[in-house]
Formats: C-alpha cells, structure tokens, sequence
C-alpha cells in the first residue's frame, strides 16, 4: 500500500509520518519510507543522527541508474537517457517490489533500525546550493516519481511518502500514487489551505484524501476543523510527551507512545488497509500515460529529442502480477 504525508510547512507531517512508520515497524510489516521533502528531516524523525542523515544516499543522484534498471528490456525504451520523471513501465519493463532486494535498493536505501524491527528508508537527497539557479525541486522527486510507476505492491506492505511542504506534487502526476493521501493539518486558516488545494486538483483523478489534524488543543480546534473538512477529517492528534523527547533526540520504547496516539496510528492503518479492495490497476495505468503524454508535450519530447508519446504500451496494465517474469540483473 501506498501512502502520501502532505500539509503546509510546520504542520507536523514528517513528526506524524514518522509515527506511523514506526507503527507499522512495530506490528512487523514490511515498510519502505521516503523522503521526498525538499527539507530533509524524515531520517532524524527516525533516529538517525545528523552524521548519519547527511550520508544518506540521494537518489536524485543516482537518477541513471534507477533509469537503466527500470527500463530493464523495454523495446519502447531505446536508452535510459530518453526516459523522465513520468515515464510508465510496459511489457519488458523491469518492475521492483517491496521486499525484494535489487540494484536501487542496494544503491539508494539503507536499513534504519526500530523498535519494533527495520525499515528501508531513501531520500531524495537535499535542494543544494549547487542547484540554486540551475535546477528545479522536481528533478529530484523525479526519482520518487519513477519508482512509484514501477511499484508493485500488495496487502500488508507499504510505501509511506513524506512528500514536499503544499500543493508541489501536481506540478507532475505523482499525487495520483497513492492508495492513500493524509493532509496533516492545524485548527487555522493557513492549515487548510492546502488541504482545499488537494481537494480541487484531486478532484477528478480519483484520490483517496483523508485530514489529520494536528497540534489540537481543544474541542473549538476540533470543531473549526470539522466545519472546514467535513467528514474528510479523520483523526485528530494533541501534545505527546513521548513526540517532545524524540524531537530531542531521546524518544522513549515506541510502546510507551500515549494511548491516544497509538488509537490515532491504528485509526490510520485500518484506513489504509480498507483501500486494498478499491484499487484499480486500470484507472492507476491509465492515470500515468495521462500525465506522461502531458509532461512529454510540455517539455519532455524537447528535453530529449524524442517522441515520447511512444513510450505508452497501450495492451500493458500495471498489477501484482505483471512483470513475473522479469528479474533483477546479476
């Protein structure tokens, strides 16, 4: 299952993905987490020191080689250097899943230890200053975005996103990733802005939003929060003692996390696992090709000198079975 953190820069939506990856750690599934901020904070959310979190591998750096392993044997493909952010996979494409080991894993994630077990986490790397003028955010979330459209996913497994702060991910396809999209939000008017912002361009892809609101402190914050989500709004999270001491670099044994917060984290598995039955690898598919032609007119059939309009396999559907058949390189 796929899941997207979104919200507002400060709105707590590392803090809370953090929480839920931790979560699912600790009832021993399989997690794959990412961050796809363009501030860095997902690995010291973690644990990780800031040694540590710097010497995390930045899979914007390592863009040819994702390429050259997700392209795996695609005739419509005929060099990795033709493939961009929103390239689909199709007959021949190299697919990866969430256990297995492979060559991006080995290149881009590394093992973060937890309470309750391990998980794979990989970044996207941070906006530097060598990109300041010459580069764009997207360029790096580009490598989160082809992964996504190569991933292949089932029940009891998870990708959890920490995606970047507003409404950045509809400059591509990549809010229609997700089994799943929580927007953490505050009880203010600048905490559901961004929310009301998801909820228009969503509209018609078919997006399964849910609110989390944050920072709560009183019933008025929880009703101005309904009054402006509607039964969008899940669940709401107050003060942790436990979320102050791991925000200073000693959080206690995760079991011992509030009760409210370990209802709030189950309230939001069982939100996750209830999409299970409602995908649509169909829909899914045909939601990349949409983006992919877009992006290949707008810019990319100029960018790399062909048509990408011809790298669409219109008789492939992505699903948990496509691409048995195709294996890692040795």
């Amino acid at each position: 299952m796929k899941i997207a953190f979104v919200g507002k820069g400060g709105s707590g939506k590392t803090t809370l993905s953090s929480l839920f990856i931790r979560h699912l750690a600790a009832v021993g599934a399989p997690v794959v987490a990412i961050d796809a901020d363009i501030n860095q904070h997902l690995g010291p959310a973690l644990g990780l020191d800031e040694a540590q979190a710097a010497a995390l591998p930045a899979m914007g750096e390592r863009l040819p080689l994702i390429k050259e392993h997700l392209r795996g044997a695609n005739p419509r493909i005929p060099s990795a250097a033709t493939m961009i952010k929103t390239t689909p996979p199709g007959e021949g494409s190299r697919l990866v899943r969430v256990s297995e080991p492979n060559p991006i894993y080995d290149a881009c994630a590394r093992p973060v230890e937890l309470d309750g077990g391990a998980v794979r986490l990989m970044v996207t790397g941070p906006f530097t200053d060598a990109d300041l003028g010459v580069a764009c955010y997207h360029s790096k979330t580009g490598a989160v975005e082809l992964f996504l459209n190569h991933l292949v996913d089932g029940p009891d497994e998870y990708v959890v996103v920490d995606m970047t702060a507003g409404s950045d991910s509809f400059a591509s396809g990549m809010f229609t990733r997700f089994d799943m999209t929580f927007l953490v939000a505050e009880p203010t008017r600048k905490g559901v802005s961004v929310y009301r912002q998801y909820k228009e361009y969503a509209r018609d892809f078919g997006v399964a939003l849910k609110v989390v609101g944050n920072k709560i402190q009183e019933q008025d914050d929880v009703d101005f929060l309904r009054a402006e989500v509607g039964d969008d709004l899940l669940v709401t999270v107050g003060y942790s003692d436990w979320v102050r001491a791991m925000e200073k670099g000693r959080p206690p044994r995760f079991d011992l996390l509030e009760e409210a917060g370990s209802r709030a984290l189950r309230t939001l598995k069982d939100t996750v696992d209830a999409t299970y039955e409602l995908r649509d690898w169909e829909r899914y598919t045909r939601q990349m090709a949409h983006f992919h032609l877009k992006n290949a007119e707008a810019w990319g059939n100029e960018r790399t000198g062909a048509d990408l309009a011809a790298q669409v396999d219109p008789g492939f559907v992505l699903s948990e079975s496509a691409g048995a058949g195709v294996t890692a390189p040795a």
